[in-house]
Formats: structure tokens, sequence, C-alpha cells
């Protein structure tokens, strides 16, 4: 009997766009998604990681988590739902499921690697999953996001081998209860060589002194790898069944062109057969005045902006977002003034603003200006250290100082 996997990832549930709350957008994607589930007889639905956009989601992003899951307990009964954490959750916030959905069984929700001994507990990473009929079809090794505190003592000296060897433990325990024409699976949120990264909404996720993980830590008769982390929809290398679903919506300007939407694919007999995606909705468009990378003089900007459509009677929620780059001869104090006189009246909502400035001999890119929080903790980080050092920053700090910061955002209020 054929079984159907649903492979989605990084909801980022609570996430705003300089200063635009995304809940909206994210109850249309969660509508959707379950209609297509319905609509696609999906068997198992396979979350890699990033429900949440950090450890201490808000209440609104918390309920849209809750209501979405009894919603498909309430229609779809016979669902199985397998969730990994992300780097952007808290583990046990997410593991705190309601009891009852829990109680059901079909719900299983993997938020660390838990240890017993001093060794990993591979065991509670191996989840069976169902067919249409009641009958185990695949084996699952659920890997969520993995800290070099997952890994055990001596990780960092070698951390690419630590995940190596919890991918092969994991693997072999769901491969011993295998029967035969029943499929291997395994999910990950990491960043796998050969990924492509957004510029501003990602970053590398670093283990010891390495950035990134290779294809191959996944054996070769895993049928399908559902990774999460790369916002862009793409298969890792030549491997068709080793994939990241992307982000469900564009988490930054710069991924406005990205195609978001979630994977279908179909295996039987212990193999993968298809693979297809599905585009998901997009109810508030992303534009960007100019459409490149580089910044336009004020005049041109303006004359862009008055071509703009002028505002309907659609909700407020529902209009574009816009970002506008100017290039300047000099200091405009009166540049936000400007922008917002042009914008009255239009459809867009202008939410962003980046500068720079000519004349200094420097290319763009090195004298773009923008607020504090608009840099990255890591870029700040590096700018600090670039100051004051003049050879790079070493790779063991910077894998210390995401761990620091992880553990920063689990924490915070």
């Amino acid at each position: 009997m054929p079984l159907r996997l649903l492979h989605t990832s990084d909801w980022h549930l609570g996430h705003t766009l300089h200063g635009v709350e995304r809940g909206p957008e994210h109850a249309v994607f969660l509508a959707w998604l379950l209609e297509t589930l319905a609509r696609e007889h999906v068997d198992v639905l396979l979350v890699a990681g990033d429900v949440f956009d950090g450890a201490n989601p808000p209440s609104s992003a918390l309920e849209q988590w809750y209501r979405f899951l009894a919603e498909a307990w309430r229609t779809l009964p016979r669902l199985q739902i397998v969730v990994v954490a992300g780097n952007h959750d808290s583990p046990a916030r997410l593991e705190a499921v309601d009891p009852l959905l829990r109680a059901l069984g079909r719900l299983h929700v993997v938020g660390a690697v838990r240890r017993a001994g001093g060794a990993p507990d591979l065991d509670a990473l191996v989840v069976p999953l169902e067919d249409a009929t009641g009958a185990t079809a695949a084996w699952v090794a659920a890997v969520p996001f993995l800290r070099l505190a997952d890994l055990g003592p001596g990780a960092a000296d070698d951390p690419v081998g630590a995940v190596r060897a919890l991918y092969a433990g994991a693997v072999e325990r769901a491969r011993a209860r295998r029967a035969p024409g029943q499929a291997l699976l395994a999910t990950g949120h990491l960043y796998a060589v050969g990924g492509t990264v957004s510029e501003l909404s990602e970053r590398k996720l670093v283990l010891g002194n390495e950035a990134a993980i290779p294809a191959d830590v996944f054996p070769d008769d895993v049928a399908y790898v559902a990774l999460g982390h790369l916002h862009l929809a793409q298969p890792v290398g030549a491997r068709e069944g080793v994939r990241y679903a992307g982000s469900v919506l564009p988490l930054s300007f710069d991924e406005r062109a990205y195609e978001h939407g979630v994977v279908l694919a179909d295996l039987e007999a212990g193999a993968l057969v298809s693979c297809r995606r599905l585009a998901a909705p997009r109810p508030v468009a992303l534009a960007s005045i100019p459409a490149g990378k580089d910044p336009a003089p004020l005049d041109a900007v303006l004359d862009a902006i008055a071509a703009l459509p002028r505002r309907g009677d659609g909700p407020e929620s529902a209009r574009p977002l816009l970002e506008v780059k100017v290039r300047l001869d000099r200091p405009e104090p009166s540049l936000r003034a400007k922008l917002e006189a042009a914008m009255d009246g239009k459809e867009a909502r202008l939410v962003r603003i980046a500068t720079a400035l000519t004349g200094t001999g420097r290319a763009l890119g090195d004298v773009e200006t923008r607020s504090l929080a608009e840099l990255e903790p890591e870029e700040v980080l590096r700018r600090k250290w670039e100051r004051e050092h003049q050879d790079p920053l070493p790779d063991d700090l910077l894998a210390l100082f995401h761990e620091l910061l992880d553990d920063v955002r689990r924490e915070a209020p």
C-alpha cells in the first residue's frame, strides 16, 4: 500500500517583518494546509522544525499552533503528525502540547535528543508510520536540530563525526525494526553542504569548526530525508529524496522571489516513487523599489512610487509590503517625510527604507546604513571583531557565540 507524506518546515509562527505581524498570513497558510492534507489524502505530515519564530512565541502564535493540531485531529483523525524542533524553537515548549492530543497517539513531537546513562536515547527518535490501511509502511528517525550538548562529550572536536554517528545510530534502530517493503525515513534541521542560503533571514548553523553537514550523513538506504532551516525549497546535491521544503512565507524581502510551499512525497514498497511541490498561497505580496539589489536615486524612487496603484477597499492585512532602497549624494534629513508623503493613498505599505551614501570612494555595500534592529547578532559580532583584530573571527569562538545566543533566545521572556 502506498504511503503519502507531506513535508513542510519553517513556519515561523509569530514572525514580524519590519514591525508587521504575519499572523493573518499564517492563518491563511494553515487553513490551506488542512485543505491540502484532506484533498491529497495525506497519511503523514512531517514538520521539519522552526514551527515558531522564537523560543518564547506570542500567545497568538501558540493559539494558531494548538488550533491547527486540534482541527487536524477533528477533521483528519487518521493523519499522523511528526514534528521536530528547529533552532528557533524551544524544545520544551514545543514538546508541551496538549496532553489530550498526545494521548491520541497520532502526534509525535521531538524537541531534543534525550540522554540516558550518558548516551543519546535513540529509541525515542524512532517513530512508526502507517499507511491508509493502518499497516506500518515506514519508520522515521525523527532527529531535531542538534546542539553540541545533544551530541555528548567530545563532539566539539569532531562535530560532523558526532552528527554522522547519531544519524547512523538512529537509522540503525529504525532499520532493525523495519520489515521487508517498509521504508526508512529521517528528518533534520541543519545546514547541509550545497544548500542555498537566504542572505537576510538565515544563518549557517555552526557546530564546532564546521558550518555545514555533508549529505552523506544520511545513509543511502534512507528513502526520504525531510529537512528544515533553509528557506529556499531545494533538493540537496544529486539526491532527490534529500530535500528542503523551504519556508511557507517569505521571511525577508530577499526571499520574495522564492517559491514557497510544501512537498508531497509518495513511497511504495519501501522506495521513493515521486516528489512534487505544491505552492502555498501568498496573501500579502512583497515589493521592492527598485526591484534589483542596487539602490536608486531619490528622484527615481519617487517616480516609481507615483506609479504604484491607488489604495483599494481590501483589508489592511492584505495590502502589499514595500521596501525602498535609496542612493543619496548627501544626507537627506527629510527622506522619510518625502517617501511617506509620496506613499499617501497608495495600496502598498512602506515598511523598510534602506539608504546608501555615495561619494566616499567605497562600495555601496560598505556604507549602507541600517538600524541596529536590522542587524543580525552575528553581523554585530563580526563588525566588532574586525574593528579590533587583524585576524579573522575564529570558528570556535563563533560556535560558542551561537550556543550562547540560542540559550538567550530560549530563556528570553
